[in-house]
């Protein structure tokens, strides 16, 4: 994927993001489908054409797995880390948190590597089409699937490593490590697809932010964030406040002034100091 893509038409970007508003709103949102427009506003060469190659890429690999297998949960579980894990190379390591790949669905698909959301993704994805009970679980800090009845009898897999099994206490470790916390029931409870997709975009967001020169996904990021129909409010702050680091002060000042509005109602104090900065973001226009 090239690091600076060749820059895009307005109505191109404009359509697009009505595709994926208007999916993100479906009865039954199409994860495979958000998780691609996603990666075409980091690589806008990822046309519909191209998308449509990804989607039966995941068909293709579907097509791999063995129908209803005996053994019930474990078995579908065994089956997918023997295709995906083994046979086709999928998995993560920490280098591949350094790349915006590993968050875009169509470069894990090419390259097999990938964060343990979008790998998880490709698990779901690929189980899913073939017909096994899946579905995906947001521990904190690290993302795995699950096959089975999430209230009763069911198995978890890790695809960041290859579809390693996790035991109960492998689960209990995994969030320790990664947040300190304890292993609750709620935790464990299936992933709604539109919570996965902002947590997909929470991770680029943060990833951008973390090298200023990529201002511009973070941007995206957050724009796409904001057209879910569900979303946290601060975001539109934070998008107010990169668009005047960003140098566009008169943008960022309305969008302050907006935001101010939208929080006056439950904190005047907080609403008075964005003004503030509205008004500190249009003095430097002078």
């Amino acid at each position: 994927m090239p690091q600076e893509p060749e820059p895009e038409r307005d109505d191109a970007r404009a359509a697009r993001r009505q595709q994926f508003a208007e999916a993100a709103r479906a009865e039954r949102p199409d994860l495979a489908l958000l998780c691609l427009l996603i990666g075409a506003e980091a690589d806008p060469a990822l046309d519909e054409a191209g998308r449509d190659a990804a989607q039966i890429e995941l068909d293709r690999l579907a097509g791999l797995l063995p129908y209803a297998p005996a053994g019930g949960p474990g078995a579908w579980a065994r089956n997918l880390a023997e295709l995906l894990g083994t046979r086709c190379g999928f998995g993560g390591s920490p280098a591949d948190y350094r790349r915006l790949e590993s968050s875009l669905l169509h470069e894990v698909l090419r390259r097999r590597r990938g964060l343990p959301i979008l790998l998880s993704v490709v698990w779901m994805e690929v189980a899913r089409r073939a017909g096994a009970p899946v579905y995906g679980v947001a521990l904190p800090g690290h993302f795995v699937v699950g096959f089975g009845d999430p209230a009763g009898s069911h198995v978890l897999a890790d695809p960041f490593a290859g579809g390693r099994p996790l035991t109960g206490e492998d689960a209990e470790l995994l969030v320790a490590g990664a947040t300190g916390e304890q292993l609750s029931a709620q935790m464990m409870t299936p992933a709604d697809p539109l919570e996965i997709v902002l947590r997909m975009l929470n991770n680029i967001r943060a990833w951008a932010q973390a090298r200023p020169e990529h201002s511009a996904v973070q941007l995206w990021a957050l724009e796409l964030s904001l057209l879910l129909p569900s979303h946290p409010a601060r975001l539109r702050h934070e998008r107010a406040q990169l668009l005047v680091q960003r140098g566009e002060f008169l943008a960022g000042a309305a969008e302050l002034e907006e935001y101010a509005r939208v929080v006056e109602a439950v904190d005047p104090a907080g609403a008075l100091a964005i003004r503030r900065q509205a008004a500190a973001a249009r003095a430097m226009l002078n």
